[in-house]
């Protein structure tokens, strides 16, 4: 089943046109990869999916035509957008940032259990579970996001930019934990990631953009093997 499906998508900033007729399809629980270079219009895709910037074309969830909704009803249909620069709250304490990410949620025996998951998730987070966001290191504020997010409970997840700042074996880490997450869980995803290395761990295929516009689609393992993926993304 298809979860989520993008046709001949737009999306303008202003009068700027960034966006030109991208298409991308996602399985029910599958993770689809979006990779290009900077510029290449990999972020305002997953906005143009959470509805935080002007788009055309379509763009449907689950039998629904979401283009147009307001953020808040995109989230409230299941989509949770982790975004670029990790937006945790600084002046909230780890555990006040989780709770934020289920404010719609009635359930509280779920919602302590879902806490007690990040949590096993992100074991550096059980120490600092007191602690304010703004106090916590650049890893740590990306798995708390990421434990925010799951917290709505979504049906999609959208990851932009997970790795882009941290070390690399905090990095792995914190892919580590998503892989789990995918597994554990089913939540569908959307990754865009500057390191494809990382990205072919955890996503079943991807597309490559160019100036706004799909050039590749492919499984991982074919566009692996390709020479030109491997010498613009893989180091090869």
């Amino acid at each position: 089943m298809t979860l989520l499906e993008l046709t001949d998508v737009t999306a303008f900033y202003g009068p700027v046109q960034v966006l030109d007729a991208v298409s991308l399809s996602v399985p029910d629980g599958g993770a689809v990869g979006i990779l290009g270079a900077n510029g290449a219009g990999k972020t305002t895709t997953l906005r143009a999916i959470s509805g935080t910037v002007r788009a055309g074309g379509s763009i449907v969830f689950d039998g629904k035509d979401i283009r147009g909704l307001r953020p808040d009803q995109v989230a409230g249909l299941g989509i949770a957008h982790v975004p670029e620069g990790r937006g945790t709250l600084g002046d909230l304490t780890v555990r006040e940032n989780l709770r934020v990410g289920a404010y719609k949620r009635k359930d509280r025996k779920g919602i302590q259990s879902d806490i007690d998951y990040c949590i096993d998730l992100f074991p550096q987070l059980k120490e600092r579970i007191k602690s304010n966001a703004s106090a916590l290191s650049g890893g740590e504020q990306q798995m708390l996001a990421v434990g925010r997010a799951i917290m709505s409970k979504p049906r999609l997840l959208l990851l932009d930019e997970a790795s882009l700042g941290l070390a690399p074996s905090t990095a792995k880490t914190v892919y580590e934990a998503i892989r789990r997450l995918r597994i554990e869980s089913g939540i569908a995803m959307v990754v865009v990631e500057q390191n494809a290395n990382l990205a072919f761990t955890l996503v079943d295929s991807a597309t490559v953009l160019e100036t706004g516009r799909n050039v590749l689609t492919g499984s991982s393992a074919e566009l692996k093997g390709m020479d030109e993926i491997r010498r613009a993304y893989l180091g090869g």
